[in-house]
């Protein structure tokens, strides 16, 4: 068959002599087209070749009903679309995915965090009182040492005593689950 022919006939494989022509003479228009629906040349160009790829593979089951150029430009206006709406699933599944790894890392941080909450918890109840003492009033009312020797009415260098066996002891109860870095910010 002609592919100038009128509709309702079949392209062949056997005439590659009139795909060619067809290809060149429609190609840069159809590049245009796809150019105004994308905004991007190189997909634009992918997007007529792939029509032109399906015409070449299929040409014994496509029937042509109307003119090859409104065929054409059919197809490359769907192939365009579909692409758009692939980029708009691919973007949705990103965003999702991100989502999903922050959800993931939080959880995860949380979980972490609670379990060092409760096992700081417990660390301390097992310290002797006025060790607990001095350490929570030096690391969570962030008192000085001369503060807390003030309020307890102590001696200076038995605060600084009981503050270095409470470190000491936290060090000991928490190594396997903290970090280095972290433990001699938090009991360094």
């Amino acid at each position: 068959m002609n592919i100038a022919e009128p509709a309702g006939q079949n392209l062949s494989k056997d005439r590659e002599q009139e795909f060619e022509i067809v290809f060149k003479k429609y190609f840069k228009g159809l590049h245009a087209y796809a150019c105004t629906i994308l905004h991007d040349e190189v997909m634009a160009e992918e997007m007529v070749q792939n029509v032109f790829c399906r015409l070449w593979e299929k040409t014994e089951q496509i029937e042509i009903r109307e003119s090859v150029s409104g065929y054409l430009y059919r197809s490359v206006y769907h192939e365009s679309l579909n692409y758009i709406k692939h980029l708009k699933v691919r973007d949705a599944y990103q965003t999702y995915a991100v989502s999903q790894m922050e959800n993931t890392n939080n959880t995860s941080h949380n979980i972490e965090l609670r379990e060092l909450e409760e096992r700081l918890d417990v660390a301390l109840k097992e310290l002797p009182e006025k060790c607990r003492t001095i350490f929570q009033m030096s690391r969570f009312e962030e008192l000085k040492y001369q503060e807390i020797a003030d309020r307890l009415e102590l001696p200076l260098k038995t605060v600084e005593n009981q503050m270095g066996k409470a470190l000491r002891l936290l060090r000991i109860k928490l190594v396997d689950f903290l970090p280095a870095s972290f433990l001699l910010f938090f009991l360094g």
